[in-house]
């Protein structure tokens, strides 16, 4: 049995966004967990699809003493504050100092964390620590599938353990390898030798799906790389690639990747044949994207003899990228070109929320909607509103990327503009729409509408791919731009494409 602390600190960060990560964001719960610290964390992440939650289970199992350091995550926003971020190094400074020694330490982290004193989150941290604990000691990270894994990070971590999945449906399960691959270095004693390389080309969110190709067969072959060189005896412990989140203006912004083992040629191998793959499938990381107009037009043209709904993805205005969640481009389109029974959600309007529970179901609200910050100018979307149900935010996902998620986001209403026949889910805090709960909670059965508009980028699919006759994805403005070539970038790297097949950036 080993000693093994274990913390996270988890925040994607889009530094185009408007709105900071600040220490109250770390502290307060949402569909997450709350800051946690101590015993209190063991019990406090249980049941949740987040890495922690996996690897404090599996390390139990295992037989290891579990010694929980603090454990906090935000909403993906802009840069981290100072403040936040030190704030959370002096309880990991202090817990670490405290209850040592350890044998082993797991951190659950995202890997695109940018704060206003540091361009890499992560590795800043793992410095710390190890100036802390030495060298020697195993630290072995789990990463978010969005991480711009940093060669700081790589180097200093003993490994990392990225995702497969987007929609993450699988972060408890990463946690979960993660922990086994520390009580296998444990065990085994022997060098682990690593093999890290970076890609030459941003690579949108919208594409990254692995549900879709080219991902999909890039990770397939993740997989079998790990997989199959273990069963062929060539000392490959773990293969992880991270496609990158290219709303970071850093510059080791993009796609990368690690291979750790016991063979140093085998590792090298490894990394070389999955590097070269993803190369060659440059060309396929693309699709169509439609203006709001035209969105709204096709939906509307294919409901007429779909048997499931048209899901429209708000791409730009996804919360889960940094998105405000208020944005009414697709909003405004689809009352505009009158799609009747569409719905839309989640538009995170806190007073219009408010306003909708104290009007009472049944009545009518006259004002606006939506556009809070006012995003590339946008005005609210004004009307007279028909609140059809109300609810108190307080629900259980269901979903398989948020089941087991306990949401408490405040006022919620279903609101709906009777001239056009389009409603809007109404929410008080920034959450992304991947369960069908969020609807639900307002009386609506996401299944039973002819025309679904979701602001998320990928993470929906998991929950809402099965019921849709065909996605659309929407080009509408928000504060995560899906095109890279649109963000005005100073900090990249030299020589790394803007986009795949794009333009090479060289400041």
């Amino acid at each position: 049995m080993a000693r093994i602390a274990v913390g996270g600190f988890q925040h994607e960060t889009n530094t185009f966004a408007p709105q900071q990560a600040t220490w109250e964001e770390f502290v307060r719960a949402d569909a997450w967990p709350p800051l946690l610290r101590g015993p209190e964390m063991i019990a406090g992440v249980e049941g949740f699809n987040i890495p922690i939650s996996g690897a404090v289970k599996r390390l139990a199992e295992l037989g290891h003493e579990v010694v929980p350091l603090a454990w906090a995550a935000a909403a993906p926003a802009s840069y981290v504050t100072a403040d936040a971020y030190e704030k959370m190094w002096a309880l990991f400074d202090e817990d670490i100092g405290k209850l040592g020694p350890f044998d082993a330490i797991y951190l659950d982290l995202h890997g695109a964390m940018v704060a206003e004193n540091t361009e890499d989150g992560e590795g800043e941290l793992l410095k710390r620590i190890r100036t802390i604990v030495g060298g020697a000691m195993p630290i072995v990270a789990s990463l978010d599938y969005h991480a711009n894994l940093t060669p700081e990070m790589a180097s200093l971590a003993t490994a990392l353990v990225g995702y497969r999945t987007y929609p993450h449906i699988d972060m408890a399960a990463t946690g979960k390898r993660a922990a086994e691959l520390l009580d296998r270095l444990l065990k085994e004693k022997r060098p682990v030798y690593r093999a890290y390389r970076q890609l030459d080309f941003l690579i949108p969110l919208v594409w990254q799906c692995t549900f879709i190709e080219p991902a999909k067969s890039i990770f397939d072959l993740v997989g079998e790389l790990e997989a199959g060189e273990k069963s062929h005896n060539q000392g490959i412990v773990s293969v992880t690639h991270t496609p990158g989140f290219p709303p970071a203006d850093i510059a080791q912004c993009g796609p990368a990747l690690v291979v750790y083992g016991h063979d140093k040629e085998a590792v090298e191998a490894a990394a070389d044949k999955l590097a070269q793959t993803v190369k060659a499938q440059e060309r396929a990381f693309a699709g169509e994207l439609l203006d709001p107009d035209a969105a709204a037009l096709r939906a509307i043209e294919l409901s007429r003899n779909a048997k499931k709904p048209i899901v429209l993805a708000d791409v730009q205005d996804n919360p889960g990228a940094g998105g405000t969640s208020d944005t009414v481009g697709l909003l405004a389109a689809l009352m505009r070109h009158k799609a009747k029974g569409a719905v839309i959600g989640m538009i995170v309007d806190e007073e219009a929320a408010k306003e909708a529970v104290a009007t009472g179901e049944g009545k009518i609200m006259h004002r606006g909607i939506g556009a809070v910050v006012g995003y590339a100018g946008e005005k609210p979307v004004v009307a007279d509103w028909r609140v059809v149900k109300v609810g108190d935010g307080k629900f259980m996902g269901t979903g398989p990327f948020y089941g087991g998620a306990k949401f408490q986001i405040g006022p919620m209403a279903l609101v709906t503009d009777e001239a056009s026949g389009v409603s809007a889910v109404l929410a008080s805090k920034r959450i992304q729409a991947a369960d069908q709960e969020m609807f639900r909670h307002v009386g609506v059965e996401p299944a039973k509408v002819p025309i679904l508009g979701l602001k998320s980028t990928v993470h929906f699919r998991a929950d809402f791919q099965p019921i849709a006759e065909t996605i659309l994805v929407v080009q509408s403005p928000g504060a995560h731009i899906t095109d890279p070539m649109e963000m005005p970038y100073k900090h990249l790297r030299k020589g790394i494409k803007l986009k795949p097949m794009g333009p090479v950036w060289n400041g």
